[in-house]
């Protein structure tokens, strides 16, 4: 080929060589611990699955091409992923991250990493005064989710990158919702990459990981030594599941686009929603970064209710294609409430301070028929007129 692998090709062929002893054209799962040496010493390139293990090896292979990255580590969860880069940093240290993370990387920032002595400064990383007035000489890392959990805010990738490699801090952007399909952070001069390989990479919602992608060979070499540490390492037969995923992203990522803009659109028409939150809307106050910057404006919408936690709760509980669960991005579409799911850990002011409020409902749209979705919607918040 003499032009550089489109995605398509690069998912479906990226780290994949068939077997050499059988002609397998799918990756071995190699369900081993460990491997016998020729010599002591002399290794046929493993000697421990928890340091390496030829199945992940073709995943993290996989992950950093799709990437357009040079080295690919992967974890036995997205916070196992978060965790080791936060290894990085030493007690005075300073990190500069978004004020709507993921409730799960706020609890591991607030909880174990403040008690090392890291300190954090939590900020809408939209801002990029905010972000320019949060660095200090001692910041470390600048954290940012772009699209945000469950805001859907987007960070100016290069900016922030620049503004982070100025103060001489290592930037991270959690890419978990936009996937390497729709945006390629490295690109724009981030640092690491991060994904919870659980969520699109994966698309099923049948496994559990994280991966870390970076280019430069230093920063893997020390992220690659915490990995091994620490030991937060995923099995071959999580890697196996999160490769046959990786093989159709390109095609669901189109399906789910395709169905959350048609939602988003019919949820800013109902007069029971006060505001939708979804970058590829033209409404969306960052839309135009959203066309530089991503392919299209990705499967995730929320939106918010003029209503108590009760009512939310009420609404949520209502759907009945879409399935009350925690997570995101496999074919199923769910439905969570996140106030009191998947960010319960960020504590009221906080949250309101940040932005979203309690009647804030944030859907993960699937792939099933587009038509049987929008009735289940509405369905769902005709709940809102019974008494």
């Amino acid at each position: 080929m003499n032009r550089p692998a489109g995605f398509g090709t690069r998912a479906i062929h990226a780290g994949q060589t068939p077997d050499p002893t059988t002609g397998a054209i799918m990756t071995p799962v190699y369900l081993t611990s460990t491997y016998v040496q020729e010599a002591p010493g002399v290794l046929k390139g493993y000697d421990y699955s928890r340091t390496t293990n030829p199945t992940r090896v073709a995943l993290e292979q996989n992950l950093a091409a799709l990437e357009g990255g040079k080295h690919g580590l992967c974890f036995s969860s997205g916070m196992s992923a978060i965790n080791t880069v936060l290894a990085l940093l030493a007690s005075g240290d300073h990190v500069v991250a978004g004020n709507d993370l993921y409730g799960g990387t706020y609890r591991l920032c607030t909880t174990m990493y403040r008690k090392f002595g890291v300190e954090f400064t939590f900020v809408d990383m939209s801002d990029l005064d905010a972000v320019r007035a949060a660095l200090r000489p001692s910041t470390k890392l600048v954290m940012t989710e772009s699209p945000s959990n469950p805001l859907l805010r987007l960070t100016d990738l290069s900016a922030v990158a620049e503004l982070a490699r100025a103060h001489g801090a290592l930037s991270m952007c959690d890419n978990t919702f936009a996937t390497p399909y729709l945006q390629s952070p490295l690109a724009h001069g981030i640092d690491i990459v991060i994904h919870s390989t659980t969520k699109y990479l994966g698309g099923h919602s049948d496994v559990v990981g994280g991966a870390l992608i970076v280019d430069d060979e230093s920063l893997r070499a020390r992220l690659a030594h915490f990995q091994n540490s620490i030991g937060g390492t995923p099995g071959p037969l999580d890697c196996f599941l999160v490769l046959r995923g990786t093989k159709t992203l390109h095609v669901r990522m189109d399906r789910h686009a395709e169905t959350a803009v048609r939602l988003a659109r019919e949820l800013e028409a109902h007069p029971r929603v006060s505001r939708v939150y979804y970058p590829g809307l033209p409404s969306h106050p960052q839309h135009a970064l959203a066309t530089r910057q991503m392919r299209n404006g990705g499967g995730m919408v929320s939106f918010e209710l003029d209503a108590s936690v009760a009512d939310a709760k009420r609404v949520t509980a209502s759907f009945g294609v879409f399935a009350l669960a925690e997570s995101l991005g496999g074919v199923e579409s769910l439905v969570d409430h996140p106030a009191s799911m998947t960010h319960a850990s960020i504590p009221r002011e906080e949250r309101i301070a940040a932005g979203f409020q309690d009647g804030l409902i944030r859907l993960s749209v699937g792939i099933e028929d587009a038509d049987d979705l929008s009735a289940d919607l509405h369905r769902a918040i005709a709940v809102l007129d019974r008494a």
